[in-house]
């Protein structure tokens, strides 16, 4: 039997990098010294590396960093069995998200991981992780995956749920792969730099804000109260009525990070359908807003835009009920 193949990608993130005077920063050396030490310890492990030039902090990163990460494993897609993505956590999730959805019809696992700690820390979760990673890369079904803490996440699923634990990760169990299937052959889309609002609402509305995003961005999604309730205010309905005479979506989540939206449920989201809003349903804020950059990135006609964010495309979100 030939060999499991892995490459695995290395796009930076506190599992290799290391100590400046303003803090850790993005460097080369740790992640590639512990991959060699795996593949001396464990039998039959054969890993390539293709590091990302230049190494972020995941704070840095943009859609664009998205684009790369999905070539990377496009190009490579025939020669290798599985793929890793060294990847920082603060935008992991987002990461995950926007992979799930880019990638159409994967055969193969696609699987993240970092750590809360660098390799060259003591202590460090990164040994685990990255072992982990690898490893799973033989087990997992095909898909993209986030392993963390000896747990193999839904990529479409994912969220950041602490700061600084080393299980710093959740996923809602979900019976759907982290696939996007659609049609036949294995391909990415790719993802623009659409100006996205993610906005909060708070009591009192901040109308003022909503407005501005509602006059000059590509898409808004706005995190609700609750099931789908909104301050109904006078500039909040500007707001809402300016995005649909501009034609640009609106996808409603919840604020909550168990439950649904479920709009219509209350007199005080009824402007949020009025509007035309997309219900947003069970997706994650990372998830939403993945999904919203690739919906502009992908269509210019506000109907296609939102038949394609109220459908699920890989697990993402729940069916309507």
């Amino acid at each position: 039997m030939p060999p499991h193949r892995i490459l695995l990608i290395h796009s930076g993130g506190t599992i290799g990098m290391v100590r400046s005077g303003e803090g850790f920063t993005p460097g080369r050396g740790l992640v590639e010294a512990e991959v060699e030490r795996l593949m001396a310890v464990i039998p039959d492990l054969q890993v390539d590396i293709d590091v990302l030039e230049p190494l972020i902090d995941s704070a840095n990163a943009t859609p664009a960093d998205w684009n790369r990460i999905t070539k990377t494993v496009q190009e490579a897609y025939a020669t290798f069995d599985g793929f890793v993505v060294t990847h920082g956590t603060d935008t992991l999730a987002f990461t995950a998200a926007a992979l799930t959805m880019a990638f159409r019809n994967l055969g193969k696992p696609v699987i993240l991981t970092g750590s809360m700690l660098p390799l060259g820390e003591p202590e460090t979760d990164g040994e685990r992780n990255l072992s982990d990673a690898l490893l799973a890369t033989r087990t997992a079904p095909p898909g993209v995956w986030v392993q963390f803490a000896g747990r193999l996440l839904h990529g479409g699923r994912v969220r950041k749920t602490h700061s600084h634990a080393f299980g710093a990760f959740e996923a809602s169990d979900w019976d759907e792969a982290p696939i996007r299937k659609t049609g036949a052959d294995v391909g990415r889309d790719l993802f623009d730099r659409p100006d996205i609002a993610l906005l909060p609402v708070v009591p009192g509305g901040a109308g003022n804000l909503l407005l501005h995003a509602a006059e000059v961005c590509d898409g808004m999604i706005l995190r609700c109260f609750g099931s789908g309730t909104l301050p109904n205010t006078p500039k909040t309905e500007d707001a809402l009525r300016t995005a649909q005479m501009r034609k640009i979506p609106v996808l409603a989540l919840s604020q909550c990070p168990e439950g649904r939206i479920a709009l219509g449920t209350y007199a005080a989201g009824a402007m949020l359908k009025r509007y035309g809003a997309v219900d947003g349903r069970d997706m994650s804020m990372e998830a939403g807003y993945a999904k919203m950059t690739l919906a502009v990135s992908l269509n210019s006609d506000l109907v296609a835009q939102k038949n394609f964010l109220s459908r699920s495309l890989c697990g993402e979100m729940s069916p309507t009920q």
